[in-house]
């Protein structure tokens, strides 16, 4: 019944398609700028509170970074020196940087029943995608990534910003190559 109720209500999100247009832009820009490495502009996407998170768990079931192994677990300052890491051109493991492109689909959204900073409005939106990687730093190899993304959207100084990034990957419980890039 819980779930019957959970679908109701995304169904019936209460986003007008103004929100809606403007959320799907939002998650496919934030896709595109990590698929060219363009690092500067994905990260001005993100919200500067300390408590935004980038999160890849090690599967599906492992759902709280506390207690599971994460194979990503990034704060904000964390996430702030991956980028500069990018940047440097000192990664070894993204040097060069890895051809890739993405395709998201089955985006779903709803108002959060949270609020963010001075009572701003929070989205949640969920998709699909499947990323097609080529390690051509090491042994140009086609890597597919697949999983479900949850972006946690809110306004900051009538902006969209992330404020979470959650992604859980389809084989996040098996043994997978490095994921030196941004996901």
């Amino acid at each position: 019944m819980a779930k019957l109720k959970e679908q109701d209500d995304l169904l019936e999100n209460d986003i007008s398609s103004e929100e809606e247009r403007a959320l799907t832009n939002f998650v496919l820009l934030e896709a595109q700028y990590a698929d060219e490495s363009r690092y500067d502009e994905w990260e001005a996407l993100w919200s500067n509170a300390p408590d935004a998170t980038y999160w890849v768990p090690r599967g599906p079931h492992a759902l709280d970074p506390e207690k599971h192994v994460s194979l990503i677990n990034d704060n904000r300052a964390r996430l702030a020196t991956r980028i500069r890491q990018l940047k440097t051109g000192y990664r070894f493991a993204q040097i060069p940087v890895s051809p890739m492109r993405r395709v998201v689909s089955n985006i779903v959204m709803k108002r959060s029943a949270t609020h963010g900073v001075e009572g701003a409005e929070v989205y949640e939106v969920e998709s699909n995608f499947i990323l097609v990687e080529i390690a051509v730093q090491s042994t140009n190899n086609q890597n597919i990534w697949a999983g479900r993304t949850l972006h946690r959207i809110r306004r900051e100084n009538c902006e969209l910003k992330l404020h979470t990034k959650r992604i859980v990957l389809v084989n996040g419980d098996e043994p997978i190559a490095s994921i030196a890039f941004l996901l």
